[in-house]
């Protein structure tokens, strides 16, 4: 099993530069460009932050784009949510976020939506079962999996997968850097409640983007995947404190099965602009964001 796995594209409204200067369409075409070549793909997943802000016209851009791309390698697409995405708009364009190559919905698909408006998804591909699960707090950067997608989640799993095993895929990390400023707070807050609801069952992977960084870690004895931005890279080769993003878009091969199985590999596309800073949060400003996310102040997204 050959995955593509894309996260963070940031689409805007328009097919404009965003407030940092980056055309986040541009880097997804730049992306999808220098894939061109791969072969032998059997899916392509994207985790979340698809819309910068929630609008139809981004998702139809990205269903555009990455759908013309998975016509030509004959590969199922498998979107999700994240903190930047708008639940209602993602479902008028991407339905389930389980679509064949051709953009339709998928055969077979089964989709759960709680009383809080998560949705989840669950459908197979050669052997392998993907359930896509929904972390979005609407309005906040961190990510949550409510307990009725939990116990959801459970039901499926009470059954192994009928040949290969289960690959979980959404936004938020049930992991991070302490070396970050942020990834503690940002990411996922009750992966204690993921892995009670994953112990003993046959995951054999979980794939999540949000951090813009590639990241390897483990969730109990399941690999954790974190794939690296499309609008943008982190840069943590800052001071203590402080937090940097830079020019690339980036993604992710992911292999399993076989002896040496589940194996990652990172693609940085060719820019030429590559490094430059995009922007930079010194401690101080850090500090206070992290301090206005955790006050009873608005929501950020």
């Amino acid at each position: 099993m050959r995955i593509l796995h894309l996260s963070d594209t940031h689409v805007e409204r328009t097919d404009a530069p965003n407030r940092h200067g980056v055309n986040a369409t541009d880097s997804l075409r730049l992306i999808l460009t220098e894939l061109r070549h791969q072969r032998g793909v059997d899916a392509i997943v994207v985790t979340g932050d698809i819309a910068n802000d929630g609008a139809v016209e981004a998702y139809t851009a990205v269903r555009e784009l990455v759908g013309e791309f998975a016509r030509r390698l004959d590969a199922p697409v498998f979107y999700t949510t994240g903190n930047h995405d708008e639940r209602e708009a993602f479902g008028k364009v991407l339905g389930s976020g389980h679509l064949e190559a051709d953009g339709s919905e998928r055969a077979g698909v089964v989709v759960f939506e709680s009383a809080d408006g998560e949705r989840a998804a669950v459908s197979h591909v050669g052997g392998w079962r993907f359930v896509t699960l929904d972390s979005l707090v609407p309005g906040r950067i961190h990510g949550w999996l409510g307990d009725g997608q939990l116990d959801w989640l459970r039901g499926v799993l009470t059954e192994p997968a009928p040949e290969n095993g289960t690959l979980l895929a959404f936004h938020h990390p049930p992991i991070g850097l302490d070396i970050s400023a942020t990834q503690q707070a940002f990411g996922l807050r009750n992966p204690e409640a993921l892995a009670s609801a994953i112990r003993g069952s046959d995951v054999r992977v979980v794939l999540t983007g949000h951090y813009h960084l590639q990241l390897f870690g483990m969730l109990e004895s399941v690999p954790v995947w974190v794939t690296p931005g499309i609008v943008n890279r982190i840069d943590l080769t800052t001071a203590p404190g402080a937090e940097r993003a830079v020019r690339g878009a980036s993604a992710s091969l992911v292999e399993l099965g076989g002896a040496s199985g589940p194996m990652f590999h990172t693609f940085h596309a060719r820019d030429p602009r590559a490094h430059e800073t995009v922007y930079e949060l010194d401690a101080e400003r850090t500090r206070a964001l992290l301090e206005r996310y955790d006050s009873s102040s608005p929501p950020i997204g």
